[in-house]
């Protein structure tokens, strides 16, 4: 996690935000926080405010000394309040790490868990944008929500939701849904995954599933092949992932990177 899942994801939003990347360490432990779902809220609020303060100084040095990053070019175009700038760039890194880091520590988990499926990528990179779909789908980091309200009467399932009522929804049992992907617990980098929801659906689809798309596209099978003797350093069954997280993944992931078995490196 520390070597390689959360840094990649960490640099890129840096760049994106104009952000000094040696002051990861002051908000992206923060960033995690905010999204535990067993934190108190006063820590949670405490961690929001630390990462919003971060934000708030950002904006104002890009006031002064606008570079080539995403909040100086709105900035530049002068027609946010300094609080919806804030807002927009807490939303931006709050989102921007800890998803797509636990996707790539995640996918990582998956392919090595499934050694056939492994060896289709690395002999095909053709498959790669295929793969990360199934992978979204197979996943689901996002397992608690979202919430939705209904505007009128509706039905699903034999069930009526009335008007103002909110329901909370399974994105990971939507990916699973045996009436749109056949065989929904096998793990098929062939599938045509198309449709699957992890990034959520309609309006409300995630603002920067692009780049995370790109980011899954480069980082694990760049990982596979620089490394093609990589495998899990513990069984699999002692890998944690915590149950007090809204964004899952895991807490740490041992690899080994030679044949031999010693440990090197964590990912």
């Amino acid at each position: 996690m520390e070597a390689f899942a959360r840094p990649i994801p960490t640099l890129v939003i840096c760049e994106l935000l104009g952000a000094p990347y040696e002051r990861r360490d002051e908000f992206s432990k923060h960033t995690a926080l905010v999204f535990g779902t067993d934190v108190p809220p006063d820590e949670r609020f405490a961690a929001t405010q630390h990462v919003l303060g971060f934000i708030a100084e950002q904006v104002e040095a890009k006031r002064k000394d606008p570079g080539d990053d995403l909040l100086s070019d709105l900035i530049r175009h002068d027609v946010l309040t300094g609080e919806e700038l804030t807002n927009i760039g807490m939303a931006l890194l709050v989102a921007g790490l800890e998803t797509t880091g636990n996707m790539i520590a995640l996918g990582t988990f998956a392919l090595l868990e499934h050694p056939d499926q492994l060896a289709l990528l690395r002999a095909d990179p053709a498959l790669t944008a295929n793969a990360v779909e199934e992978l979204m789908r197979y996943l689901s980091v996002i397992h608690l929500g979202p919430i939705r309200t209904a505007l009128e009467d509706i039905e699903i399932g034999g069930v009526t939701i009335k008007a103002g009522e909110s329901i909370t929804l399974s994105l990971s049992v939507a990916n699973r849904d045996p009436e749109k992907f056949p065989d929904p617990e096998v793990l098929d980098l062939t599938r045509k995954a198309t449709g699957q929801i992890g990034f959520g659906h309609g309006v409300h689809q995630c603002l920067g599933q692009q780049l995370a798309r790109v980011e899954l596209r480069i980082a694990l099978p760049g990982l596979c092949t620089r490394f093609p003797d990589l495998q899990l350093a513990v069984p699999a069954s002692e890998i944690e992932l915590p149950e007090g997280a809204s964004i899952y993944g895991p807490v740490r992931l041992p690899v080994t990177l030679n044949q031999t078995g010693t440990p090197r490196q964590t990912a």
